[in-house]
């Protein structure tokens, strides 16, 4: 995480791109201190945990009808940013597409994604999502 100073003190810029302190942004989310407050923030919340490599989080956060046993990447993998292009709710269920860049074996390559999710008791979850390159 980058790092940058405000005053006295040493803030961590958070992963997702929101220009915002670690502390202040993701952090609530994947602490289990708040939930997401919409599919956007949980989108973002879940882009820093992937780059924390954060199994826990990742799993807690996707629905449990479509959820994997196991989440793992083939091979080490370095996020590298996030674009969110567009978010749409309605009611309980909502999109948002996005663009994350990363890097695997020395080559970058983008993910381009139009995520479903839902929310249930308070809580929004990740449902699925379609590439639309």
């Amino acid at each position: 995480m980058a790092k940058y100073k405000s005053g006295n003190k040493l803030l961590l810029v958070c992963p997702c791109d929101s220009g915002l302190d670690f502390l202040v942004c993701c952090s609530p989310f994947l602490s289990g201190l708040a939930p997401a407050p919409d599919a956007r923030a949980l989108m973002r919340s879940r882009y820093t945990a992937y780059t924390r490599d954060d199994q826990a989080y990742i799993q807690a956060s996707w629905h449990p009808d479509t959820r994997p046993a196991i989440v793992s990447e083939q091979e080490p993998c370095q996020w590298l940013g996030l674009r969110v292009i567009s978010h749409q709710q309605d009611g309980a269920t909502a999109t948002v597409e996005f663009i994350a860049r990363y890097k695997v074996g020395g080559r970058a390559g983008r993910m381009h994604e139009l995520s479903r999710f839902v929310c249930e008791d308070g809580h929004w979850y990740y449902v699925d999502g379609t590439f639309p390159d």
